[in-house]
């Protein structure tokens, strides 16, 4: 019998819970990462290095399909984080190279990349997937691009998840 395909997917979790719902996790025997950032912290008697979670209310976790109900039971787990109306998977290459990067820098950062004006990106879906274009304005949850490829200007508003930066 063929074992079922395992991917890994984001879990949010309660706020300040990630390494205790990792820690749960690996006592039910999932397969499960929490990536650690090893931070120095300065008290007023001391200074200690101290590993907190990287990315806060998030823990990844490797399960099949089959298995997200038993792991939404787990202590501290508000739900799967969703993309486009599914759980969002994350490649392994993804995970490795987090695991690798944390192993080489201390204090590390994560920030959002923020989409402005005259960013180029690259369309994701739809008739003009794999064309660059440039944002024009950027709204709630959609952008305003300008698609020039064609020997035409044309501008269109599509959803913010629907573009990538250009290059990426």
């Amino acid at each position: 019998m063929q074992r079922p395909k395992k991917s890994w997917y984001v879990l949010y979790t309660k706020p300040r819970w990630e390494k205790k719902l990792h820690a749960h996790l690996l006592e039910k025997e999932f397969e499960a990462y929490c990536p650690l950032n090893r931070v120095r912290r300065k008290w007023s008697d001391r200074t200690k290095w101290v590993e907190e979670p990287l990315f806060k209310s998030y823990v990844f976790v490797r399960v099949a399909e089959e298995e997200m109900t038993r792991v939404r039971q787990v202590p501290g787990v508000v739900n799967f984080v969703y993309w486009l109306g599914k759980p969002a998977r994350v490649k392994d290459k993804e995970i490795e190279t987090i695991r690798k990067f944390l192993n080489e820098h201390e204090e590390v950062r994560v920030e959002p990349i923020e989409l402005q004006a005259d960013t180029r990106v690259t369309i994701r879906r739809g008739l003009f997937m794999d064309k660059e274009a440039k944002v024009v304005r950027v709204l709630n949850k959609k952008v305003q691009v300008l698609i020039e490829s064609i020997g035409y200007s044309l501008v269109a508003i599509l959803d913010r998840s629907n573009v990538a930066m250009a290059g990426k």
